[in-house]
C-alpha cells in the first residue's frame, strides 16, 4: 500500500529522504548519485526507498515542487503583508534561502531540471516564472515608489534570483556563517545596492 500524499506523517518521512537525498546530491553530484547511495545515507534497503519514491528523479521532482509552493506561499505571505517595498524584498530574499540552505539542505537538486520528463519540468518552470514573477512586482513596486533606482525590474529580479540560487552550490553548513548570517547580507545587499541614491 502507497502512502497516503496528504498526511503530515508522510510529508515528513519525504522530507528526510529528500533532505538526505541532498546530502548525496552535494558530495556525488545529482547524475553520479544513485538511490543504492541515498537508501544506504538512509540506513534503510533501497525497497524501502522505493515505498516513498519511485526513484531519484522522482525524489528531484518532490524537492523542486515543495520548494516553489513553499516559495509562492511565501511570496503571498510577504504580499498581504503590505510592508514597504525593501521590507518585502529582504523578507523575500531571507526566507527563500532559508528554505534552500536549511529546510531543504542545500541541494544543488534545487535548480537541475535536465532529468525531469517534459510534463514535470513543465509544471515546474510555470510556478519558478510565477514566482519570478512575485520578485519582480516588488522591484518595481520599489522603482515607482523611488525607493529603488529606475532599473528593468525583470533584469534586476533574475540578477537577485541567480545569486540567491548559486548559493547552493557554495554554501556548507557547519561552516565559518550559519544560513541566517549570509541571507542577512544577501538581503543587505540587494536591498541597499537598488536603493535610491538621494
Amino acid at each position: 500500500m502507497k502512502p497516503d500524499p496528504k498526511s503530515r506523517r508522510t510529508l515528513e518521512r519525504r522530507l528526510d529522504i529528500a533532505r538526505a537525498a541532498a546530502g548525496v546530491f552535494r558530495r556525488r553530484g545529482y547524475a553520479a548519485a544513485t538511490t543504492e547511495d541515498i537508501a544506504g545515507a538512509l540506513r534503510m534497503t533501497k525497497g524501502a526507498l522505493y515505498y516513498w519514491f519511485r526513484d531519484k528523479s522522482d525524489i528531484l521532482f518532490f524537492c523542486q515542487n515543495y520548494s516553489l509552493d513553499r516559495l509562492l506561499a511565501e511570496a503571498a505571505r510577504i504580499r498581504r503583508s503590505g510592508a514597504p517595498p525593501a521590507a518585502r524584498l529582504r523578507d523575500l530574499v531571507r526566507a527563500q534561502m532559508a528554505l534552500m540552505l536549511d529546510e531543504l539542505a542545500g541541494t544543488a537538486a534545487h535548480i537541475q531540471t535536465d532529468a525531469l520528463d517534459r510534463s514535470r519540468w513543465k509544471k515546474l518552470v510555470a510556478k519558478r516564472d510565477r514566482y519570478e514573477r512575485e520578485v519582480r512586482s516588488i522591484v518595481a513596486d520599489g522603482v515607482r515608489k523611488h525607493v529603488f533606482r529606475s532599473l528593468d525590474a525583470a533584469t534586476a529580479a533574475r540578477a537577485i534570483l541567480g545569486a540567491v540560487n548559486w548559493t547552493i552550490t557554495w554554501f556548507r553548513p557547519g561552516g565559518r556563517r550559519t544560513s541566517e548570517e549570509v541571507a542577512a547580507d544577501f538581503a543587505d545587499l540587494f536591498v541597499e545596492g537598488l536603493r535610491t541614491r538621494r
